[in-house]
């Protein structure tokens, strides 16, 4: 971000915390995207909390992780969408089994081409589809890996067939599959949905991750795959430096992503769907720096799309 870009996220951080309302849950389907929030469900947390929070904070739509997922949370979390009006626009999920997020240790347990964990986790992201169905979400996210760069790769044919087994579930239970940027270049992502050929899988667009992973930015990302971009996560990051340690994920406005052009180029490929937010740290400084970013992120949306 440029500096005069950045000097005015300080200047709309610095007005208030919690900023204007969020368009309501009757505004959803309006040509003005939402800022939404990624929101986790702990083993022992209940939805009710999740969902209280994402509210408090001033949201209105959230891609939500349970940690552990079963049919039988499906009606807790309805309710608790219905009592604080809150939609949820993907089911996330990535377990079972550890992953880790390097470049020496994450393509052995990253997402399902790791054939040690791939038929529990296709598995798992079945149950997420029958669960996003149930609760009336039009979609599931996963990591799906470090997808090979070579289309020779051996790895490469199993991993499409086993994304189409899910994609293909997927499209029966009326869902769509978002695969979340990092692990591979735009033009490798690219590849793979069409290869997958389900007509149902799309990009879930880490504007941290391409960054991170040292594959690219989320601006000259738009040129490649724009047109199937269906969620986000709204980050930030500088690239990695530590050829075993992936790149700083840093508050917006302190990062590479240029907000401003990317939010330009969406709307140019007729994005509307929500502006996501994810900070990956913990505490008080995580809620600070969530709410700065609303206000940051919610002028830019008037600005580019109204």
């Amino acid at each position: 971000m440029d500096p005069l870009n950045r000097r005015r996220f300080l200047q709309l951080s610095g007005t208030a915390l919690v900023g204007t309302a969020l368009p309501s849950i009757a505004q959803a389907n309006s040509a003005v995207p939402r800022l939404g929030l990624v929101a986790k469900v702990g083993k022992d947390g209940t939805s009710e909390e999740t969902i209280k929070y994402v509210h408090d904070l001033g949201f209105s739509v959230c891609q939500i992780f349970l940690e552990a997922l079963s049919m039988d949370k499906a009606p807790s979390l309805l309710a608790a969408l219905k009592k604080y009006n809150v939609d949820v626009s993907a089911v996330s999920e990535h377990n079972p089994g550890p992953r880790v997020f390097d470049f020496d240790h994450g393509p052995p347990t990253i997402g399902i081409v790791p054939q040690a964990y791939r038929q529990q986790r296709i598995d798992a992201l079945k149950l997420a589809a029958d669960f996003a169905s149930a609760c009336k979400a039009p979609a599931i996210h996963t990591h799906l890996g470090f997808i090979p760069e070579d289309p020779n790769d051996p790895l490469y044919p199993t991993a499409v067939a086993s994304i189409k087994e899910i994609a293909s579930y997927c499209k029966g239970k009326g869902v769509s599959l978002l695969c979340e940027t990092g692990e591979e270049t735009p033009i490798t992502m690219l590849r793979m949905i069409q290869d997958v050929g389900t007509g149902n899988v799309f990009v879930n667009l880490d504007t941290a991750n391409l960054i991170l992973y040292g594959k690219g930015n989320p601006v000259d990302a738009i040129d490649v795959f724009g047109t199937l971009v269906r969620g986000t996560h709204m980050k930030d990051g500088l690239f990695p430096t530590n050829p075993h340690v992936l790149g700083e994920e840093v508050a917006i406005g302190k990062g590479k992503v240029d907000f401003p052009t990317l939010f330009q180029k969406l709307k140019e490929v007729n994005y509307r769907g929500p502006f996501t937010i994810e900070r990956e740290i913990s505490g008080p400084a995580q809620i600070a720096d969530i709410l700065q970013s609303k206000i940051y992120l919610q002028n830019l949306i008037d600005k580019t799309y109204r």
